[in-house]
C-alpha cells in the first residue's frame, strides 16, 4: 500500500495536468482531495462534461472539455460524455439576449449521432460512457419537475448575468428558461458525477449542480472551467489575446470534420500567441514538454513556424490519422511557396549594428513603408511577414540574419546581414 506522501504527490501531478488552462476551479483543495481519495481506493472519478447536439458537428472549441476529458481519462478515470437531447429541446439561454429557437426532436437525435462518432476520435470508446440526459430527464414527470424546482429560488435564478440583464432590460425571460439550469444540474444528481467541466460562461450551471447535488444527500462535485478558445482570427493587442470565441456562424472555426487540407492551413493562420492558447487547451504534449517548446522557440532554438506545424500536424493526426497529416503538411508547402514567393524576389545587405534590428526601422529604410509609425501600423493589422509567419509586435526586432520579408501581398525583400 502507498503512503500518505506518495499518495499526495501522485494527486499533485494529476492536478496540474488535468487543471492546465483552467479558469475556475471549485474548489483545487477539495479535487486533491477527492483524487487522493479515488487512489486509495482504486475508484475513478467520474468526470462529466454535456452537450447539446444543436449542430451536427463539433469545432475544436467544442473539444476542449474533451481534452481535458481525455487528460482525467489517462489517469484512469471516467469520462462521461452527456449528450443533451433532452436539454437542446429547452435551449440553453447561456449569453442569449433573447429564447433561443430549439431543433425538432428529429434533428436532435441526428445531431447527437454524428457526436457520438467525432468524440471517440478525442476519448478511448472503451473507457467512455455516453448517456443521453432523456434516460432520467424524460422520467422525472411534473412531480419530478416540480420537486426539483423547489430547490432553487427565483431571486438566485435571476443573479445569473444574463437573466439579471434581460430582466433589467425588460426583456422577455420564458419560464422554461429557467428551468435549464436545474435540469443540467439534475444531470450530475443522476450520474453522480465526481466533476463536471464546462466553459466559463457555464459556470453558473455548474455552480447550481453543486447545489442540489447537496439538496439530494450527495458530495457536490468539483467545477473546473475552460476559457472559451478564440477563433482563428484572434490576434494580439497590448499583450492580451482579443477575438470572438470559435464559432461556425463567424467563420473562424477549424470543423472536427475539416478535410486534412483545411485543418492543416487554418491552424497555420493563427498568430503565434493564439498558437500557444491552443497548445494549452488542445494538445498532448504534456505541460513540461509544452515548457520546453516554449523555452525553445523564445530561444530561437525552434522557429515559431515549426512549432506551429506541430500543432497542425497533432491535430490532423487525431481526426484523420499520421498519413493524411504528413500529406496535409505537405500539401501545405507547395501551395505556400508557389502562392507566396515570387521568382524575383529583390535582396539587400544590411548592416546590424548589434544583434537585432528594429523591424520598423527597416521596412522604413528599404522603402516596404514610408515611415516607422506606418510599419508600425501594418505590423497591427497583420499585414508584414518574416519568414512565411505574421510578424505583429510593432516594437519588436529581428535578428541578425538572412530573412524573407513580405508586406502586404505583392511587395518581398530577401534580407541578407552584410
Amino acid at each position: 500500500m502507498q503512503d500518505d506522501k506518495t499518495i499526495e504527490a501522485m494527486a499533485r501531478e494529476q492536478v496540474a495536468e488535468i487543471t492546465r488552462g483552467a479558469v475556475d476551479i471549485h474548489s483545487a483543495d477539495a479535487l486533491q482531495s477527492r483524487i487522493e481519495e479515488s487512489i486509495r481506493k482504486t475508484r475513478p472519478l467520474r468526470v462529466k462534461a454535456g452537450f447539446d447536439p444543436t449542430a451536427p458537428d463539433l469545432h475544436l472549441g467544442h473539444t476542449v472539455l474533451l481534452t481535458r476529458m481525455r487528460r482525467f481519462q489517462r489517469f484512469g478515470h471516467t469520462p462521461v460524455f452527456v449528450i443533451g437531447d433532452f436539454t437542446a429541446s429547452i435551449g440553453d439561454p447561456t449569453g442569449r439576449n433573447a429564447t433561443r429557437r430549439t431543433p425538432d426532436r428529429e434533428t436532435i437525435l441526428r445531431n447527437a449521432e454524428t457526436y457520438k462518432e467525432q468524440v471517440f476520435k478525442i476519448l478511448d470508446p472503451e473507457k467512455t460512457e455516453v448517456r443521453f440526459n432523456s434516460e432520467w430527464l424524460s422520467d422525472l414527470g411534473v412531480d419530478g419537475i416540480i420537486h426539483l424546482a423547489s430547490h432553487y429560488t427565483l431571486a438566485r435564478m435571476l443573479e445569473r448575468d444574463d437573466f439579471k440583464q434581460r430582466f433589467r432590460g425588460q426583456l422577455s425571460i420564458s419560464i422554461h428558461e429557467l428551468l435549464y439550469p436545474l435540469v443540467q444540474a439534475y444531470d450530475s444528481v443522476a450520474l453522480k458525477a465526481d466533476v463536471e467541466l464546462g466553459g466559463t460562461d457555464q459556470l453558473f450551471n455548474l455552480l447550481v449542480g453543486r447545489e442540489i447535488m447537496r439538496d439530494y444527500g450527495l458530495e457536490p462535485q468539483i467545477v473546473i472551467t475552460s476559457p472559451l478558445l478564440e477563433g482563428i482570427d484572434a490576434r494580439e493587442v497590448d499583450g492580451e489575446i482579443v477575438g470572438e470565441k470559435m464559432s461556425k456562424s463567424l467563420g473562424n472555426y477549424v470543423g472536427v470534420t475539416d478535410s486534412p487540407k483545411d485543418m492543416f492551413g487554418k491552424l497555420m493562420s493563427i498568430s503565434d500567441v493564439l498558437m500557444w492558447r491552443y497548445y494549452e487547451l488542445l494538445s498532448d504534449l504534456d505541460a513540461s514538454a509544452l515548457a520546453t517548446l516554449r523555452e525553445d522557440v523564445a530561444a530561437s532554438k525552434v522557429h515559431p513556424r515549426q512549432a506551429k506545424v506541430g500543432l497542425a500536424s497533432e491535430m490532423v493526426r487525431r481526426y484523420h490519422g499520421i498519413d493524411a497529416a504528413k500529406e496535409a503538411e505537405k500539401a501545405f508547402d507547395d501551395l505556400h511557396r508557389r502562392r507566396e514567393l515570387p521568382s524575383d524576389i529583390p535582396q539587400v545587405k544590411l548592416a546590424f549594428p548589434t544583434e537585432t534590428l528594429s523591424l520598423a526601422r527597416l521596412l522604413a529604410d528599404t522603402g516596404l513603408a514610408s515611415s516607422s509609425s506606418e510599419a508600425r501600423r501594418l505590423m497591427k493589422q497583420g499585414g508584414v511577414r518574416v519568414d512565411g509567419e505574421r510578424f505583429l509586435d510593432p516594437m519588436g526586432e529581428i535578428e541578425r540574419g538572412e530573412h524573407l520579408i513580405q508586406v502586404g501581398k505583392r511587395k518581398f525583400l530577401r534580407v541578407l546581414p552584410a
